[in-house]
Formats: C-alpha cells, structure tokens, sequence
C-alpha cells in the first residue's frame, strides 16, 4: 500500500483493528509529547534495523507534528 494522508476517524479505525504508530520527529520532541502506544523511528536516522521492530503484517500509521 502506498502511503497517503489519512484523517481521525480513520486513524482510529486502524488503530482499533491492530494498526502501529509511529512517530518519526527527533527524541526531544518524541519525549516531550507523542500519542499514547507510539513507536519511535526517527526520520533522520531511519534505518533497516530500526523498522525491523515493526511487524510486518500490520499496518504502519507514521505521523509527526510539524506545528502548522
């Protein structure tokens, strides 16, 4: 599946049927605040084995704030 912009309601859903999140802003930013049950894979440093912690069989939700 390719990736797309997807609202709440649908966030939820996923969610709510076994879907990951994760959160790729920088660790300061992922400490400060981040949505309950995130993972963290930083954008910057986003790396074979650091999505080797997601499984594969399940959809992927990334997110970030960008404050816009």
């Amino acid at each position: 599946m390719s990736p797309r912009f997807i609202g709440r309601d649908e966030v939820r859903a996923l969610l709510d049927a076994g879907a990951q999140l994760a959160e790729v802003l920088p660790e300061e930013e992922y400490a400060d605040e981040h949505l309950p049950g995130a993972i963290h894979l930083p954008l910057k440093s986003l790396t074979a084995d650091a999505v080797a912690s997601l499984d594969r069989t399940r959809p992927v939700i990334v997110y970030c704030w960008d404050g816009l």
